[in-house]
């Protein structure tokens, strides 16, 4: 069989991306996984994204089975999201794409080749791949 035989409609490549291509979700996921998890974190440092737009990409990764909303019991008024194992699956390439800027990123301006390394270490650590 050859590429052109597949059905690109049922590429593992292009049904990954119809999930994690959307806007934010890649982000979110890194946030959660760096010990965000409630609304207003995820709009830290993120000075173009709406509150609607991420209560809509909030409720797209529940709807995806990426994250769960949990409700305080103190508090109803509280929600936290957490990584389902789904969404903690995407550790592995949200790193593979740090590995790649980094390897690649040849501007001096954007890292050093220490702040590369301590870089890859703490993404490794965050992301649970130590």
């Amino acid at each position: 069989m050859t590429y052109f035989d597949f059905d690109v409609t049922y590429c593992p490549v292009e049904l990954s991306l119809q999930i994690i291509n959307r806007k934010w979700v890649l982000q979110i996921i890194r946030d959660i996984f760096f010990g965000k998890k409630r609304f207003s974190e995820f709009k830290e440092d993120k000075p173009d994204l709406t509150n609607k737009a991420l209560s809509r990409c909030l409720k797209y990764m529940e709807n995806e089975g990426l994250i769960e909303k949990i409700t305080d019991k103190d508090d109803k008024r509280i929600n936290y999201y957490i990584l389902t194992k789904k969404g903690r699956s995407l550790n592995q390439i949200i790193y593979d794409l740090v590995i790649f800027t980094l390897d690649n990123d040849d501007d001096p301006t954007h890292y050093s080749q220490k702040t590369k390394e301590e870089t890859k270490k703490i993404f490794r650590e965050k992301l649970g791949l130590d």
